[in-house]
């Protein structure tokens, strides 16, 4: 669980950076969580968009995926959110150094 501060951090971090994956008019599947996750493992944050064919909003979309996969939400904003997990390789931990 994030407090208010770190979330606030990530948001700032996240703020210049484009999504790296859609959610499409097939929603949330295995294959969105899968790729969310490796890409979580590799950069600890990230953000994505849910396109208007999709059928569900990117607060639906960023609880799923979130509760599927083990990450925290840090901000939902019209179609896009961020997702932040600490990465388990030490070598890939270049945020999760800077919240405590």
């Amino acid at each position: 669980m994030l407090t208010s501060k770190q979330r606030a951090s990530l948001r700032a971090l996240a703020n210049k950076m484009q999504p790296v994956f859609q959610v499409g008019k097939d929603g949330v599947t295995d294959e969105v969580c899968r790729s969310a996750a490796l890409a979580l493992e590799a950069r600890e944050l990230i953000k994505m968009s849910v396109l208007e064919t999709a059928g569900m909003s990117a607060r639906e979309a960023a609880d799923i995926i979130s509760e599927k996969i083990g990450a925290d939400e840090v901000s939902v904003i019209g179609r896009k959110f961020v997702l932040y997990k600490q990465s388990s390789k030490p070598e890939n931990r270049k945020i999760s150094e800077t919240l405590k």
